[in-house]
């Protein structure tokens, strides 16, 4: 190679340094790794020794970056407002600290709130809608952000939401621990959990079985040539998975028979029942008995939202179906998301000690920003609820704190009309902890669709939920709503619940966990009395 073309190429290193400088923000490593790993780009050179063509990156970013903002703004129109895309933040950040204790559809970034409820968060925002020791309402908590970001941004906050599991998550997040309690106790449910295994196949099973997977993968499925060639269109994947999918069965069935591996439980009745493998149901049941029988109240709960989010990573689905379940999948399969031969998963060990690492971490990260002031997510119906009677059932500082003074106003995102069953996400937590389910509570459901008296029903839902929280605001109170409003109800909302919208931000909404990554926007509607 001439010393000309030699100039072309880079190591991943020098390319992250390239990139960063040519399309103004930072790229690590890491996102050089990915395009190459996902076949974005193709990968030169041997011995795993990656080299990059500069001209193919080039091309790349031409393509998928430098014109991002003007194509969004041609499919959505000229008024989105770039600035509220957060573009500029790292996943990492958009996932700071305890906001991912738990997976949850649905929920809004943090920087979101940060911009309409933090007065210093940005010197070009004209407006400043709430102060320090002020107090937000969040009538639809979801996950629990908005009480997250109230706390570290040294606001009082109060979230209600009519799903058990929800309200059980967000007091979680705001929760303090003792992380030295937190891990001894995790420590002995690992090794009493490993001392179980020891009576089962399924480790050694699952050992001999990655094996032959390497070996097959490697051959059949290389990587990132493999996907590059998809994305070349040189090989039909869908084909040729299913191809060398059922070739493996073959392997794979030897091996269920060597291990005598139990695969499906005796019935299918609940959730449990049917989307976990045998040999995982046993280990899930082991350990939340152990949980079960610690003491320390708090160290109990956020080390049984471990577990759910274990169980949760652990269903016998493909990778490309987490977010939407078709049907149980109980042997190996070609995986479209990974470009190989992938397996369900037989034991839920690793990512139980990779949650508590990961958990031990974020309170650690959040410990270091919250501040001294109170925040609670009661579970109800935001319709009807009496905030001030069931805050004093729950939480005797914000009870006293709201007998001197009112609520500041809220920022919430509503359900979004017929389009996520809030409670089914989480089917498998409400099979686990045995919380009462009220689907018949949600406001704009799934199951009820988005036709015209679905839209009523959700219109008249929203609307009662502002009549009712407003007699506990302050008067000249400001109200954010996040909506993906496709059918223009906010603005008969509005009226109905005597109020009225003095602004609209609309936004691209940019990090979705959907398949579907078309151009997407929602509007932050800012209501005010009439």
């Amino acid at each position: 190679m001439r010393k000309s073309e030699m100039q072309n190429f880079m190591t991943i290193q020098e390319a992250s340094v390239w990139a960063s400088k040519y399309i103004g923000k930072n790229v690590t490593p890491s996102n050089i790794s990915y395009l190459l790993q996902y076949g974005r780009i193709p990968k030169n050179g041997n011995n795993g020794n990656a080299i990059i063509n500069k001209q193919d990156l080039e091309e790349y970013y031409n393509a998928h970056y430098e014109t991002k903002e003007y194509r969004w703004k041609k499919q959505l129109g000229d008024d989105l407002n770039w600035k509220l895309s957060f573009s500029e933040y790292k996943e990492s950040e958009t996932t700071k600290h305890v906001h991912r204790l738990h997976s949850y559809k649905g929920k809004f970034i943090p920087q979101l709130v940060e911009y309409f409820l933090d007065q210093h968060t940005d010197k070009f925002k004209k407006e400043v809608f709430f102060n320090e020791g002020d107090i937000i309402l969040d009538p639809f908590c979801g996950s629990g952000t908005t009480l997250v970001q109230a706390n570290e941004l040294n606001l009082h906050s109060i979230g209600i939401d009519v799903s058990a599991f929800n309200a059980f998550m967000s007091n979680i997040k705001i929760g303090k621990y003792d992380v030295k309690e937190i891990k001894k106790s995790a420590d002995l449910i690992t090794k009493k959990l490993n001392e179980f295994q020891k009576e089962k196949n399924n480790v050694l099973f699952e050992q001999e079985l990655l094996g032959e997977l390497k070996i097959f993968n490697d051959q059949y499925f290389p990587s990132p040539q493999f996907k590059y060639d998809v994305r070349q269109k040189k090989i039909n994947d869908k084909l040729y998975g299913q191809q060398h999918s059922d070739y493996f069965l073959n392997i794979y069935e030897t091996l269920i028979s060597k291990y005598k591996i139990e695969l499906k439980q005796e019935k299918d009745s609940s959730f449990l029942d049917k989307w976990f493998l045998k040999v995982v149901r046993q280990e899930i049941d082991f350990v939340f008995e152990q949980i079960k029988s610690i003491s320390n109240i708090e160290t109990k709960k956020i080390l049984a939202l471990v577990l759910s989010r274990t169980i949760r990573s652990c269903r016998a689905t493909t990778h490309a179906d987490l977010a939407t379940l078709k049907e149980p999948v109980i042997t190996t399969y070609y995986c479209k998301k990974h470009g190989k031969i992938c397996k369900p998963l037989f034991s839920i060990s690793s990512w139980w000690q990779r949650y508590i690492k990961d958990t031990i971490k974020r309170i650690i990260q959040f410990d270091k920003l919250r501040s001294n002031t109170y925040q609670k997510c009661l579970i109800g119906d935001s319709r009807t609820i009496n905030i001030v009677q069931e805050i004093g059932k729950k939480h005797h500082e914000l009870s006293k704190l709201l007998e001197n003074k009112k609520i500041d106003g809220i920022f919430s995102s509503p359900p979004y009309v017929g389009l996520i069953n809030y409670h089914e996400q989480h089917a498998y937590a409400y099979d686990l902890f045995g919380f009462k389910r009220a689907d018949d509570f949600e406001i704009g459901p799934l199951f009820k669709g988005q036709g015209v008296e679905a839209r009523k029903s959700y219109v008249k839902g929203i609307s009662d939920v502002l009549n009712n929280c407003k007699q506990y605001l302050k008067k000249d109170y400001d109200i954010f709503l996040v909506a993906n409003d496709k059918y223009r109800l906010y603005p008969q909302i509005a009226d109905l619940s005597g109020m009225k919208i003095v602004n609209e931000y609309k936004r691209p909404v940019l990090n979705r966990v959907e398949k579907d990554r078309s151009a997407y926007s929602e509007i932050i509607f800012h209501l005010k009395e009439q």
